[in-house]
């Protein structure tokens, strides 16, 4: 399949993967069951994924801004200072909107659906009888635990321990990301989500254009397999350019979920991208301005 027709073909339906498949058996286990239980997907889902987009059918209304901006700015590589979670015991860090968000475009992704809309079915879902969360588990919960090379052991004994360490840091990430969200994130958190959630909406189109420029030609030829990684691209591109989070921050962000949920040299290959991304951004505004002291 050519590259464009996957990533910029206006004809086909926005948010969807042209007829490609993708097994629920993915290698980025933080995400699958989300997606799982938001669709009720089967094992082989048929999906979609191009540039064309209907918005006069959704409202992309912005919530009213807040001083959120502000703690945005402050969320720079010292992440982890920031307290996770607020008095009402809901995380309260940008780091936690943007997974929150990241889920979303997945989700929506797979489903060839609104992520906006997506998100606020996810909000308003009834909750089964008897459900509870446990407010423990986002204590537990790591946003900066990241993957890597493969661990060495020496005994059987240390090879079990490390597979029932990881087990158990499954179990909490299932537990966290498939809870309702009302119960997981406080209300300025639910607010930015989906401001980045309409930002990705608003500029879906142009940044399928501008993806197919910087991606490198493996993840244009394969993107079922690269769901996740232009997700992230889309969600940080649009924080820069719509929100006007500084590219710094947004960068060293999407690196960092590249590194928690994808696999391989992604966060190496998004560093790259948005890079370039960036710079194109500042070379087309000092364009602008050269041509309006011209006129």
């Amino acid at each position: 399949m050519e590259a464009a027709s996957v990533l910029s073909s206006p004809s086909t339906s926005s948010f969807s993967l042209s007829h490609m498949l993708l097994s629920s058996k993915t290698s980025k286990p933080h995400v699958r069951f989300i997606f799982n239980s938001l669709s009720k997907c089967t094992s082989a889902a048929r999906l979609l994924f191009s540039s064309h987009h209907s918005v006069g059918r959704f409202s992309l209304l912005r919530p009213s801004a807040l001083t959120f901006e502000e703690t945005v700015e402050q969320s720079t590589d010292t992440f982890s200072v920031q307290p996770k979670i607020d008095k009402s015991g809901r995380f309260c860090s940008p780091r936690a909107a943007r997974e929150l968000a990241l889920m979303t475009i997945y989700a929506a992704c797979l489903e060839g659906s609104d992520p906006v809309r997506l998100f606020e079915k996810r909000l308003n879902i009834r909750r089964e009888p008897g459900y509870e969360f446990d407010k423990e588990w986002l204590l537990k919960y790591n946003h900066m635990s990241f993957g890597g090379p493969p661990v060495k052991t020496e005994t059987v004994e240390e090879a079990d321990e490390l597979l029932k360490t990881d087990e158990n840091d499954s179990e909490i990430d299932a537990e966290v990301l498939s809870a309702p969200p009302k119960l997981v994130y406080s209300k300025l958190i639910l607010r930015f989500t989906r401001k980045l959630l309409v930002a990705v909406e608003e500029k879906w189109d142009s940044h399928v254009l501008v993806i197919n420029k910087v991606a490198p030609d493996n993840w244009k030829n394969e993107p079922a397999g690269r769901i996740l990684e232009l997700s992230i691209l889309h969600l940080a591109m649009s924080e820069i350019s719509v929100i006007g989070t500084r590219h710094q921050i947004v960068i060293n962000e999407a690196v960092d979920l590249a590194k928690r949920f994808c696999d391989g040299a992604a966060p190496r290959i998004i560093n790259g991208c948005l890079r370039t991304f960036v710079k194109d951004l500042e070379i087309a505004k000092d364009a602008q301005v050269n041509q309006s002291v011209l006129t």
